[in-house]
């Protein structure tokens, strides 16, 4: 037990790993353990429900048990204080808020154009209040819970040994990973262009968003903005793509197209601020203490 301690203490960040993959992970398996893996579409509906609580588990379980092992009640204290951190720039509102839709939106107008697959009243649907009120509350649970653990903990960390460009692929291609088993299913392995809608989706943009995320989080200082950006990713998704209901051939297009333009997005934040996002450092806000953690 010492051992372990003394490993985690010294390695908090591939123990948060660690552990979070194992929580989620291992909570979907029992979920699906009676279905099988992978499950139909229709088992996945059934027990999905389950399969998210155990999802949103990994995260954040771990996140709070990592900061309790390694800095106890302090860590709480200022995981509070980053999380209740409001007043900051007026601009890293609007870039949390803003780049998922101005994005996305941006990709399926432009598609809409070339096929009428992505022009089926997305933009004005006759449940626009539902859908947007539940993509908010959606957006928001999900959001604190995954950040408690990947911002929360684990970025912080890394920042101060890497950039924040290697920071974000390094949390982006694990929280592409860490999504393996909710997009899991019979479908994904019934031919090639459905596998590469599922590896698409999990390497493609998300790794590229995580970065921007990382970059917004970094300036502003505030788990409470990026609580809000994962928030508006979530919500711009359902109601922009899950209306949509396309067909794998036209996933993966918008896919490929939008995982472009934030890579484009992430290329201009590298050109302009290529100093800034490759030194090793603590987000703007951090206390002084955090300059300390272990790695």
């Amino acid at each position: 037990m010492n051992s372990l301690l003394t490993f985690i203490k010294r390695r908090p960040v591939a123990a948060y790993f660690v552990l979070t993959f194992a929580i989620t992970w291992g909570g979907m398996l029992i979920v699906f353990s009676q279905a099988g893996m992978p499950p139909s579409d229709e088992q996945f509906d059934r027990l999905a429900p389950f399969a998210y609580m155990a999802m949103l588990a990994g995260p954040s379980i771990s996140g709070l048990a990592m900061i309790g092992l390694v800095s106890g009640h302090a860590g709480f204290r200022e995981l509070l204080s980053r999380l209740s951190a409001w007043r900051v720039s007026a601009r890293w509102y609007a870039m949390a808020l803003l780049i998922a839709p101005l994005s996305l939106s941006s990709v399926i107008l432009t598609l809409s154009v070339l096929s009428p697959e992505f022009s089926r009243d997305v933009f004005v649907p006759d449940n626009l209040i539902a859908l947007l009120l539940t993509g908010i509350a959606v957006g928001l649970v999900v959001g604190l819970f995954e950040e408690i653990g990947w911002t929360g903990f684990a970025i912080p960390r890394l920042r101060l040994q890497c950039g924040i460009v290697i920071t974000g692929l390094t949390i982006g291609i694990l929280w592409g990973a860490w999504h393996f088993p909710v997009w899991w299913t019979e479908d994904s392995f019934s031919g090639v262009l459905p596998m590469a809608v599922l590896l698409g989706g999990l390497f493609a943009w998300i790794p590229a968003f995580r970065v921007m995320m990382v970059w917004v989080y970094d300036r502003s200082g505030s788990l409470l903005v990026t609580v809000l950006m994962h928030a508006s990713l979530l919500a711009t998704q359902l109601y922009l793509v899950a209306p949509l209901e396309l067909s794998a051939r036209y996933t993966l297009t918008h896919i490929v197209v939008w995982a472009g333009v934030l890579w484009l997005l992430v290329a201009v934040v590298l050109l302009v601020k290529r100093w800034q996002v490759r030194r090793p450092g603590a987000p703007e806000m951090a206390p002084d203490k955090m300059q300390q953690a272990p790695q």
